[in-house]
Protein backbone atom coordinates (compact mmCIF):
# COMPACT_ATOMS: atom_id res chain seq x y z
CA UNK A 1 0.00 0.00 0.00
CA UNK A 2 2.80 1.70 1.01
CA UNK A 3 4.59 1.43 -1.98
CA UNK A 4 1.62 1.91 -4.51
CA UNK A 5 0.93 5.36 -2.62
CA UNK A 6 4.95 6.52 -3.30
CA UNK A 7 4.24 5.59 -6.97
CA UNK A 8 1.52 7.96 -7.51
CA UNK A 9 2.73 10.86 -5.28
CA UNK A 10 6.66 10.77 -7.23
CA UNK A 11 4.75 12.14 -10.58
CA UNK A 12 3.34 15.40 -8.55
CA UNK A 13 6.70 15.73 -6.78
CA UNK A 14 8.83 15.84 -10.13
CA UNK A 15 5.69 18.52 -11.39
CA UNK A 16 5.94 20.58 -8.25
CA UNK A 17 10.35 20.11 -8.94
CA UNK A 18 10.36 21.59 -12.57
CA UNK A 19 7.41 24.17 -11.82
CA UNK A 20 9.80 25.36 -8.77
CA UNK A 21 12.93 25.37 -10.43
CA UNK A 22 12.02 26.03 -14.81
CA UNK A 23 14.47 28.67 -14.81
CA UNK A 24 17.20 26.63 -13.54
CA UNK A 25 16.21 24.08 -16.47
CA UNK A 26 16.14 26.77 -19.36
CA UNK A 27 19.58 28.03 -18.41
CA UNK A 28 20.30 24.17 -19.00
CA UNK A 29 18.86 23.73 -22.55
CA UNK A 30 21.98 25.84 -24.17
CA UNK A 31 24.67 24.49 -22.45
CA UNK A 32 23.30 20.75 -23.29
CA UNK A 33 22.80 22.02 -26.39
CA UNK A 34 26.34 22.94 -27.34
CA UNK A 35 27.89 19.53 -25.74
CA UNK A 36 25.41 17.26 -27.92
CA UNK A 37 25.98 19.08 -31.16
CA UNK A 38 30.25 20.02 -30.47
CA UNK A 39 30.81 17.15 -28.22
CA UNK A 40 28.72 13.96 -29.00
CA UNK A 41 27.35 14.32 -32.68
CA UNK A 42 30.94 14.61 -33.99
CA UNK A 43 32.04 10.97 -32.02
CA UNK A 44 29.99 9.42 -35.06
CA UNK A 45 33.01 10.38 -37.22
CA UNK A 46 34.93 8.27 -35.62
CA UNK A 47 34.18 5.78 -37.85
CA UNK A 48 36.25 7.28 -40.53
CA UNK A 49 39.31 5.65 -38.79
CA UNK A 50 37.97 1.96 -39.83
CA UNK A 51 36.68 3.15 -42.89
CA UNK A 52 38.29 4.56 -46.15
CA UNK A 53 37.28 8.23 -46.68
CA UNK A 54 36.86 9.48 -50.33
CA UNK A 55 35.86 13.41 -50.97
CA UNK A 56 32.27 13.75 -52.54
CA UNK A 57 30.88 10.50 -51.33
CA UNK A 58 29.72 10.84 -48.38
CA UNK A 59 31.03 11.84 -44.48
CA UNK A 60 30.92 7.92 -43.37
CA UNK A 61 33.43 6.83 -45.97
CA UNK A 62 33.19 3.77 -49.18
CA UNK A 63 34.61 0.77 -47.74
CA UNK A 64 35.53 -0.94 -44.30
CA UNK A 65 39.42 -0.95 -43.82
CA UNK A 66 39.58 -2.45 -40.23
CA UNK A 67 42.48 -1.52 -38.70
CA UNK A 68 45.21 -0.73 -41.46
CA UNK A 69 45.13 3.39 -40.26
CA UNK A 70 46.10 1.99 -36.62
CA UNK A 71 48.70 -0.40 -37.92
CA UNK A 72 50.24 2.53 -40.39
CA UNK A 73 50.87 4.92 -37.69
CA UNK A 74 52.18 2.75 -35.36
CA UNK A 75 54.74 2.29 -38.00
CA UNK A 76 55.02 6.19 -38.95
CA UNK A 77 58.35 7.28 -37.86
CA UNK A 78 56.90 10.77 -37.47
CA UNK A 79 53.75 9.73 -35.96
CA UNK A 80 56.06 8.07 -33.09
CA UNK A 81 57.85 11.17 -33.22
CA UNK A 82 54.81 13.10 -32.02
CA UNK A 83 53.73 10.94 -29.82
CA UNK A 84 57.55 11.11 -27.79
CA UNK A 85 57.38 15.05 -28.37
CA UNK A 86 53.41 15.32 -26.59
CA UNK A 87 54.40 12.85 -23.57
CA UNK A 88 57.76 14.84 -22.54
CA UNK A 89 56.23 17.67 -23.05
CA UNK A 90 52.90 17.09 -21.30
CA UNK A 91 54.82 14.95 -18.45
CA UNK A 92 57.48 18.44 -18.16
CA UNK A 93 54.04 21.22 -18.05
CA UNK A 94 52.52 18.74 -15.33
CA UNK A 95 55.46 18.54 -13.39
CA UNK A 96 56.21 22.14 -13.08
CA UNK A 97 52.74 23.94 -13.33
CA UNK A 98 50.44 22.11 -11.65
CA UNK A 99 52.12 22.32 -8.29
CA UNK A 100 52.01 26.41 -9.83
CA UNK A 101 48.96 27.34 -9.11
CA UNK A 102 48.39 25.29 -5.55
CA UNK A 103 51.86 27.44 -4.26
CA UNK A 104 50.14 30.80 -5.71
CA UNK A 105 46.54 30.05 -4.11
CA UNK A 106 48.26 29.05 -0.31
CA UNK A 107 50.66 31.91 -0.56
CA UNK A 108 47.82 34.55 -1.83
CA UNK A 109 45.37 33.34 1.29
CA UNK A 110 48.38 33.95 3.81
CA UNK A 111 48.14 38.05 2.61
CA UNK A 112 46.44 40.12 5.30
CA UNK A 113 46.00 43.21 3.26
CA UNK A 114 43.16 43.25 1.57
CA UNK A 115 44.14 45.98 -0.68
CA UNK A 116 47.18 43.96 -2.31
CA UNK A 117 45.36 40.86 -1.89
CA UNK A 118 43.14 42.17 -4.88
CA UNK A 119 45.52 43.68 -6.90
CA UNK A 120 47.41 40.65 -7.29
CA UNK A 121 44.37 38.29 -7.91
CA UNK A 122 43.32 40.58 -10.78
CA UNK A 123 46.67 41.13 -12.36
CA UNK A 124 47.17 36.91 -11.98
CA UNK A 125 43.72 36.90 -13.80
CA UNK A 126 44.03 39.27 -16.82
CA UNK A 127 46.74 36.77 -18.71
CA UNK A 128 43.84 34.07 -19.16
CA UNK A 129 41.80 36.79 -21.31
CA UNK A 130 44.24 37.55 -23.87
CA UNK A 131 43.90 35.85 -26.95
CA UNK A 132 46.67 32.55 -27.45
CA UNK A 133 47.39 34.70 -30.87
CA UNK A 134 48.19 37.68 -29.22
CA UNK A 135 50.60 36.07 -26.07
CA UNK A 136 52.52 34.58 -29.11
CA UNK A 137 52.64 37.84 -30.84
CA UNK A 138 54.01 39.49 -27.68
CA UNK A 139 56.42 36.65 -27.13
CA UNK A 140 57.69 36.69 -30.43
CA UNK A 141 58.15 40.56 -30.40
CA UNK A 142 60.21 40.07 -27.34
CA UNK A 143 62.49 37.46 -28.34
CA UNK A 144 63.10 38.85 -31.67
CA UNK A 145 66.50 38.85 -32.88
CA UNK A 146 66.68 42.21 -34.75
CA UNK A 147 64.49 44.65 -32.27
CA UNK A 148 63.66 41.94 -29.75
CA UNK A 149 63.99 43.61 -25.92
CA UNK A 150 65.73 40.56 -24.40
CA UNK A 151 68.32 40.17 -27.09
CA UNK A 152 68.65 44.04 -26.86
CA UNK A 153 69.30 44.16 -22.88
CA UNK A 154 71.38 41.09 -23.71
CA UNK A 155 73.66 42.22 -25.74
CA UNK A 156 74.11 45.88 -24.47
CA UNK A 157 75.51 43.87 -20.89
CA UNK A 158 76.94 41.02 -21.92
CA UNK A 159 77.82 42.15 -25.46
CA UNK A 160 75.82 38.52 -26.84
CA UNK A 161 75.04 37.74 -30.37
CA UNK A 162 71.04 38.01 -31.14
CA UNK A 163 69.68 34.52 -30.75
CA UNK A 164 66.02 33.62 -32.64
CA UNK A 165 64.49 31.87 -29.89
CA UNK A 166 61.56 31.09 -31.38
CA UNK A 167 63.46 29.42 -34.16
CA UNK A 168 65.46 27.13 -31.55
CA UNK A 169 64.41 23.93 -30.74
CA UNK A 170 65.97 23.75 -27.34
CA UNK A 171 64.22 26.90 -26.11
CA UNK A 172 60.75 25.42 -27.33
CA UNK A 173 59.69 23.68 -24.35
CA UNK A 174 60.98 26.21 -21.91
CA UNK A 175 59.24 29.11 -24.00
CA UNK A 176 55.65 26.94 -23.67
CA UNK A 177 55.87 26.04 -20.36
CA UNK A 178 56.68 29.52 -19.12
CA UNK A 179 53.72 31.01 -21.04
CA UNK A 180 51.61 28.69 -19.68
CA UNK A 181 52.54 29.42 -16.34
CA UNK A 182 51.86 32.89 -16.63
CA UNK A 183 48.79 33.02 -18.65
CA UNK A 184 47.22 29.95 -16.58
CA UNK A 185 48.39 30.15 -12.62
CA UNK A 186 46.14 32.99 -11.66
CA UNK A 187 43.06 31.66 -13.21
CA UNK A 188 43.91 27.75 -12.11
CA UNK A 189 44.22 29.32 -8.53
CA UNK A 190 40.48 30.17 -8.34
CA UNK A 191 39.62 26.74 -7.60
CA UNK A 192 42.18 26.50 -4.72
CA UNK A 193 41.37 29.64 -3.53
CA UNK A 194 37.51 28.88 -3.09
CA UNK A 195 38.37 25.38 -1.04
CA UNK A 196 40.86 26.96 1.04
CA UNK A 197 38.45 29.81 1.86
CA UNK A 198 35.87 26.96 2.97
CA UNK A 199 38.17 25.87 5.27
CA UNK A 200 36.46 26.36 8.69
CA UNK A 201 38.30 29.43 10.54
CA UNK A 202 38.15 28.08 13.83
CA UNK A 203 40.47 24.82 12.91
CA UNK A 204 43.40 27.44 12.50
CA UNK A 205 42.04 29.36 15.83
CA UNK A 206 42.38 26.34 17.55
CA UNK A 207 45.89 25.54 15.90
CA UNK A 208 46.83 29.26 16.80
CA UNK A 209 45.88 28.57 20.76
CA UNK A 210 47.87 25.65 20.40
CA UNK A 211 51.10 27.80 18.89
CA UNK A 212 51.19 26.50 15.46
CA UNK A 213 52.83 28.72 13.43
CA UNK A 214 51.57 29.93 10.04
CA UNK A 215 53.80 27.03 8.04
CA UNK A 216 52.43 24.04 10.93
CA UNK A 217 48.50 25.34 10.01
CA UNK A 218 49.63 25.47 6.17
CA UNK A 219 50.94 21.47 6.25
CA UNK A 220 48.44 20.61 8.65
CA UNK A 221 45.21 22.14 7.62
CA UNK A 222 45.23 23.80 4.35
CA UNK A 223 46.96 21.45 2.58
CA UNK A 224 44.96 18.28 3.93
CA UNK A 225 41.62 19.68 4.01
CA UNK A 226 41.84 20.75 -0.14
CA UNK A 227 43.86 17.71 -1.43
CA UNK A 228 40.20 16.19 -2.57
CA UNK A 229 40.06 19.70 -4.96
CA UNK A 230 43.96 18.89 -5.52
CA UNK A 231 43.50 15.30 -6.36
CA UNK A 232 40.15 16.38 -9.08
CA UNK A 233 42.08 18.93 -10.78
CA UNK A 234 44.92 16.32 -10.78
CA UNK A 235 42.49 13.97 -12.78
CA UNK A 236 41.69 16.25 -14.93
CA UNK A 237 45.00 17.23 -16.02
CA UNK A 238 46.13 13.93 -16.70
CA UNK A 239 42.92 13.11 -18.98
CA UNK A 240 44.36 16.00 -20.94
CA UNK A 241 47.95 14.75 -20.78
CA UNK A 242 47.57 14.99 -24.39
CA UNK A 243 46.22 18.01 -25.32
CA UNK A 244 48.47 20.56 -24.97
CA UNK A 245 46.51 23.57 -26.98
CA UNK A 246 46.84 22.96 -30.64
CA UNK A 247 46.90 26.46 -31.04
CA UNK A 248 49.67 27.72 -29.64
CA UNK A 249 51.66 24.95 -30.69
CA UNK A 250 50.91 25.63 -34.29
CA UNK A 251 51.92 29.47 -33.52
CA UNK A 252 55.14 28.55 -31.84
CA UNK A 253 56.01 25.67 -34.64
CA UNK A 254 58.81 26.50 -36.87
CA UNK A 255 60.43 23.63 -39.84
CA UNK A 256 63.29 24.73 -37.42
CA UNK A 257 62.38 23.30 -33.90
CA UNK A 258 59.79 21.06 -35.37
CA UNK A 259 62.28 17.89 -33.86
CA UNK A 260 60.26 19.20 -30.74
CA UNK A 261 57.49 20.96 -31.50
CA UNK A 262 55.53 18.84 -33.89
CA UNK A 263 52.75 16.95 -31.40
CA UNK A 264 50.41 14.67 -31.97
CA UNK A 265 47.73 17.53 -33.40
CA UNK A 266 49.83 19.22 -35.13
CA UNK A 267 50.73 15.90 -37.23
CA UNK A 268 46.76 14.88 -37.32
CA UNK A 269 46.56 18.59 -38.74
CA UNK A 270 49.29 18.00 -41.18
CA UNK A 271 48.10 14.43 -41.97
CA UNK A 272 44.70 15.56 -42.69
CA UNK A 273 44.51 18.98 -44.69
CA UNK A 274 47.76 20.04 -45.23
CA UNK A 275 49.27 16.39 -46.86
CA UNK A 276 48.42 16.51 -50.71
CA UNK A 277 46.61 13.23 -50.10
CA UNK A 278 44.24 14.16 -47.59
CA UNK A 279 44.73 11.51 -45.43
CA UNK A 280 41.20 11.90 -43.60
CA UNK A 281 40.78 8.55 -42.81
CA UNK A 282 44.50 8.36 -41.06
CA UNK A 283 44.06 11.54 -39.14
CA UNK A 284 41.02 10.34 -37.80
CA UNK A 285 42.60 6.79 -36.38
CA UNK A 286 45.30 9.19 -34.70
CA UNK A 287 42.59 10.85 -33.15
CA UNK A 288 41.04 8.45 -31.91
CA UNK A 289 43.81 6.68 -30.26
CA UNK A 290 44.56 9.58 -28.96
CA UNK A 291 41.28 9.85 -27.13
CA UNK A 292 41.76 6.35 -26.37
CA UNK A 293 44.79 6.96 -24.51
CA UNK A 294 42.79 9.69 -22.53
CA UNK A 295 40.12 7.56 -21.20
CA UNK A 296 43.07 5.61 -19.96
CA UNK A 297 44.77 7.85 -18.38
CA UNK A 298 41.62 9.25 -16.19
CA UNK A 299 40.70 5.85 -15.58
CA UNK A 300 44.16 5.09 -14.24
CA UNK A 301 44.69 8.17 -12.09
CA UNK A 302 41.23 7.90 -10.77
CA UNK A 303 41.83 4.17 -9.46
CA UNK A 304 45.57 5.78 -8.37
CA UNK A 305 43.92 8.37 -6.23
CA UNK A 306 40.82 6.47 -5.11
CA UNK A 307 43.58 3.63 -3.56
CA UNK A 308 46.36 6.29 -2.47
CA UNK A 309 44.20 9.03 -1.11
CA UNK A 310 40.44 7.58 -0.56
CA UNK A 311 39.23 10.47 -3.14
CA UNK A 312 38.39 10.41 -7.01
CA UNK A 313 35.84 11.46 -9.23
CA UNK A 314 33.94 8.65 -9.33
Amino acid sequence: MQKQEWKTRRPSLRRRYLNNYWQLYLMMLLPLAYFILFKYVPMFGNILAFRRFRPLTGPYGVRWEGFRYFEMFLKDEGFLRAFRNTLELSLLNLIINFPVPIIFAVLLNEVRNLRFKKLVQTVSYMPRFISTVVVISILTELLSPSSGALNRLLQSVFGTQPIYYMNEARYFRPLYILTDMWQYTGWSAIVYLAAITGINAEMFEAARIDGASRWQQIRFITLPTIMPTVMVMFILKVGNLLSLGFEKVLLMYTPANSVVSDIIDTYVYRMGFQSSANQYSYATAIGLFSGIVGLILVTGSNLLSRKVTGESIY
